[in-house]
């Protein structure tokens, strides 16, 4: 797929493959107990170098659409769960780190824009039939 829409699971497969791996997929189950609730909306933070990328890079393996993660997850804890194969790989997924778009630009508006046209250029390819109000704006959407 696209670079922010539905990403593959390369990422989070060779952090697996690394010997040093330590199953936190107990966030997945955290995540799928969540969805279609009031406290569906999570912010995973963490303290600088304890994992907020692979943190993403797994939630984004799960549950994008972009590819097939049902081998990749097999011999971890989130496969022994009934929510399980309900919910992978069923969603629309954007994983963006912001520091990338930061490092291109000079500073935080300049810095947002290129993030949502970067993104809706995504969408729109994706999704060619859903009718923007602006092309530009990621909040007047309507299908």
């Amino acid at each position: 797929m696209g670079s922010y829409l539905n990403p593959d699971n390369k990422k989070f497969q060779r952090t697996v493959q690394s010997e040093i791996y330590a199953d936190k997929t107990g966030l997945i189950k955290f995540t799928n107990e969540r969805l279609n609730t009031a406290q569906q909306y999570l912010c995973v933070s963490r303290p600088r170098r304890f994992g907020k990328s692979t943190a993403a890079d797994m939630l984004a393996a799960y549950y994008s659409r972009g590819c097939d993660s049902q081998r990749l997850f097999a011999g971890f804890e989130i496969a022994g769960e009934e929510s399980f194969s309900r919910n992978l790989n069923q969603y629309d997924t954007i994983v963006a780190n912001m520091q990338e778009f930061l490092s291109r630009t000079e500073n935080m508006p300049e810095m947002l824009e290129l993030f949502k046209r970067r993104v809706l250029w995504e969408l729109l390819e994706k999704y060619p039939y859903v009718w923007y109000f602006d092309k530009t704006d990621l909040i007047g959407v309507n299908v």
